[in-house]
């Protein structure tokens, strides 16, 4: 059964339906199974290793999500472990760790995601609890990174480094991430209708993607003070791109997690808990409208919040790759590109080695899929650009490789419909042939299904991947969508292309789009220089030909 299609089975269950909340779907019947708390599948963790995975019920397989467990269909008995790492922040014995227990336990691949953690990949039930034990060495957990918990946390990855941030929000992830989850699990925050997700950043440069967030906190000044206006209703999957709405409150660095806990609360309490489809944070909204869910959070608060202050973020998007000098005097970060996020063992031990060698041993992921090595003296950057590793994870990659983000596709996931990694590597070197070099950095987006976890929709390129019927056998194809970013003026991107075929044509169809734009773009350019009227749009962002408005499919390249 699909928890995500809305039906309530008691039968599914195994349970009388009284057990299932009348109304609402399979998952809630789960957690009512546990009193509320998905967490208390911890309880039956030694009966359920010793049956083994192919005796998992189907409860038992969504319920060990909130423990970061994953059941993986296309790998049989083999499961993925997905890890909580608040901000991206890491350090090289946490990377060692991963990397060992990979090659011991695992297969050997392991993903950074667009949420800034690792999954590791193809162990077996009856390691888990050693695999646990590890990671507890290290200060990582995998506690409620799945299904109806607020995930992990992102942030600007160079968070407290970067000169182009107007604080560092970095404590105010970290004390969230502590409330919610801390070490052993929050129960207060394990029924919520359906997962959350949550930003906080203080960078002007849009390195993390606020508007397809739950909640989103970005930098603002009020009155000489700082601190963040908040953004609400965020999405990708569910219906696809819904831009966050701005909540028309600031709130100060000090007091900005107390007011996220309220909204998660607010949320876990009222949201919609029937279809699965219809239970984001943002169908609430909907219902309640902005107004209404300001007035209860200040209700709940027992004090008036002031109204938004001065958006504090510029136009252009920085994805920290490359040299970039930081704000302590004479240290540089190092940003490496890793296409579509997916590392082995060795790589992440060398990357491991790098950071204590040339750093200080931190490592930073991004919501790109990347990872940053900081604190490293400026006289020493040139020597690390003569390490091997950064011929495979290169600082300065192809424009068509340096904004690429892919899900996990058929390879690993449950729900996709078509493998997208390699495809997308592939797509972006036949790009890189046709085009070259030459042309501005663009972002492609992946996604293998419409859940949309690549992003795809926020992207200057994204593909969402479907099967279609070709002469009476089921084929892999794309939908093809263009005019997508986040920022201060974020844009969904549009369906251009219904059906694009995932064979030797889409190079073609795609560096075909991509040049339609790129005419387009500089056309609003030069628009803008000679017209004041345009100096606007050009601030948006069209200086850089993102790509601001679709391709009507009569004149699409296919």
């Amino acid at each position: 059964m699909n928890p995500d299609s809305g039906i309530t089975s008691a039968a599914v269950l195994g349970q009388s339906s009284a057990d299932t909340p009348v109304g609402m779907n399979a998952v809630e019947g789960y957690k009512a199974s546990k009193n509320g708390d998905g967490l208390r599948i911890l309880e039956d963790l030694p009966q359920i290793i010793e049956r083994g995975a192919a005796a998992l019920t189907p409860a038992e397989k969504e319920l060990l999500k909130w423990v970061g467990v994953f059941f993986r269909r296309p790998t049989p008995g083999k499961f993925m472990m997905r890890l909580r790492m608040p901000n991206g922040f890491a350090k090289s014995s946490q990377l060692r760790t991963i990397a060992e227990l990979s090659r011991r336990l695992g297969n050997s691949v392991l993903d950074i995601t667009t949420r800034q953690q690792i999954e590791l990949r193809g162990f077996t039930l009856d390691t888990v609890p050693e695999i646990w034990e590890k990671l507890r060495g290290v200060d990582l957990r995998s506690l409620q990174t799945g299904i109806d918990n607020v995930r992990n946390i992102n942030g600007c990855a160079l968070a407290g480094l970067t000169p182009h941030e107007l604080f560092d929000a970095s404590p105010v992830v970290r004390e969230l991430d502590h409330i919610i989850v801390g070490s052993q699990g929050n129960p207060e925050f394990t029924n919520l209708p359906r997962k959350l997700n949550v930003t906080v950043t203080g960078c002007m440069d849009n390195c993390t993607h606020p508007e397809s967030q739950d909640i989103a906190l970005v930098p603002a000044q009020k009155a000489g003070r700082l601190g963040f206006n908040i953004l609400v209703g965020g999405k990708m999957g569910s219906g696809g791109f819904t831009i966050a709405s701005p909540l028309n409150v600031f709130v100060e660095i000090f007091q900005a997690a107390a007011v996220v806990v309220e909204l998660i609360k607010i949320y876990r309490d009222h949201g919609p808990r029937e279809a699965r489809s219809k239970c984001r944070f943002a169908f609430l909204i909907e219902e309640w409208g902005i107004r209404h869910l300001r007035a209860e959070l200040v209700a709940r608060l027992g004090r008036e919040l002031p109204f938004q202050g001065r958006d504090m973020r510029g136009s252009a998007h920085a994805d920290h790759l490359g040299v970039s000098s930081q704000k302590q005097a004479g240290l540089t970060a190092l940003g490496l590109c890793i296409p579509t996020g997916r590392v082995n063992p060795d790589q992440l031990d060398e990357l491991a080695r790098l950071s204590d060698v040339y750093g200080n041993g931190e490592i930073r992921l991004t919501t790109g899929q990347n990872a940053i090595i900081p604190n490293v003296p400026a006289p020493r950057v040139a020597k690390l650009l003569e390490e091997p590793l950064l011929k495979q994870l290169s600082p300065r990659p192809s424009p068509f490789v340096r904004g690429l983000v892919a899900c996990v596709g058929t390879d690993y996931c449950n729900l996709a419909l078509i493998e997208t990694k390699s495809r997308a590597i592939m797509l972006s070197e036949a790009l890189h042939n046709k085009m070259g070099s030459g042309t501005n950095p663009l972002t492609i987006h992946w996604s293998g299904c419409p859940a949309g976890c690549g992003n795809h929709q926020a992207a200057d390129v994204g593909l969402r991947g479907f099967k279609t019927r070709v002469d009476g056998e089921i084929v892999d194809a794309v939908a093809i969508y263009t005019g997508g970013r986040t920022g201060p003026h974020a844009v969904a991107g549009q369906e251009i292309l219904e059906t694009v075929l995932c064979d030797e044509s889409l190079p073609d169809v795609v560096a075909n789009v991509i040049q339609s734009y790129r005419y387009q773009m500089e056309a609003k350019e030069h628009a803008a220089l000679a017209d004041p009227l345009f100096a606007a749009a050009a601030t948006a962002g069209l200086a850089s030909w993102r790509f601001a408005r679709t391709l009507s499919p009569a004149s699409s390249p296919a």
